[in-house]
């Protein structure tokens, strides 16, 4: 079985080599255009950017300025190059993620045999170790930032997937005969009635999402993804605890940061649901 799974995806590498690498060199574009940007950008405007996007998710003023403190404390410890490398990549991830996940949880919450087919295959994608994910991501991709941008989506979407079609089938029956009885469409009816009310539980799958894509970038510094994942590395092989420490905190910094966004947000849409 080994041998038949190396030949498979040589095989795909050797026919489909042309066609991967001009994917990669997409990717690679996208990615190199965001993280320069983010890089060259000055720093009060990437926190007035992330100030004014959890105001507009919260509502919450102090919030939100605590949560542009808080970025600024990665500037602080002298990795704001390093951090911003490292939100280009979950950003981006998280994004493709979301274009990925959310239609094909919808799709599993409104098909039982596509949720039947699809809920195995997100079992082994949960369980199995983020470094096997590697393997054939290189052999495909080559090593570089679209490797680790594959790799950390692969790792990051099932919980979104999953959250998704929980919450496309927690919807009550009967406000979807509601719907049906005023003359809704299949299409009004999963736009107008079902995304809404699912909202709080895309929501967490977003959040669980991110942070999956966080615990991927040290992983993923080992084939060519730079950031503070790089310098987590580079304290371990150097034994180096002071900068792998710091890096580590700012790491961590992006997680609590993102994590109490989008955890808000969700609140927010389910006090909105409840009156």
């Amino acid at each position: 079985m080994r041998k038949g799974i190396d030949s498979f995806v040589d095989t795909i590498v050797t026919r489909y080599g042309d066609s991967l690498g001009a994917l990669s060199d997409h990717f690679e574009r996208w990615l190199s255009w965001f993280e320069k940007l983010l890089r060259t950008s000055p720093w009060w405007a990437v926190v007035l950017v992330v100030v004014l996007i959890a105001w507009c998710l919260t509502r919450r003023l102090g919030f939100s300025i605590l949560m542009g403190a808080m970025l600024c404390i990665i500037g602080l410890l002298g990795l704001w190059d390093a951090g911003m490398q490292t939100l280009a990549l979950m950003l981006m991830a998280t994004f493709l993620s979301v274009i990925i996940g959310i239609p094909v949880g919808i799709l599993m919450g409104r098909v039982d045999w596509v949720r039947a087919v699809l809920h195995p295959v997100l079992d082994v994608m949960q369980t199995m170790p983020s470094f096997v994910y590697l393997i054939p991501v290189v052999m495909l991709f080559g090593l570089g930032k679209t490797a680790a941008l594959i790799a950390t989506i692969i790792y990051a979407v099932a919980p979104l997937i999953r959250l998704t079609d929980l919450g496309i089938r927690l919807v009550d029956r009967e406000v979807l005969e509601a719907a049906r009885a005023y003359g809704a469409n299949t299409w009004q009816q999963l736009f107008g009635v079902q995304i809404p009310l699912a909202l709080p539980n895309i929501m967490a799958g977003i959040n669980q999402t991110t942070m999956m894509a966080l615990a991927m970038v040290v992983i993923a510094s080992m084939i060519g993804a730079t950031g503070l994942g790089h310098e987590v590395l580079l304290g371990i092989n150097r034994l180096e605890v002071g900068r792998g420490l710091m890096a580590g905190a700012s790491i961590v910094v992006l997680a609590i940061l993102f994590d109490r966004i989008t955890q808000a947000y969700g609140r927010r849409q389910r006090k909105g649901g409840a009156h």
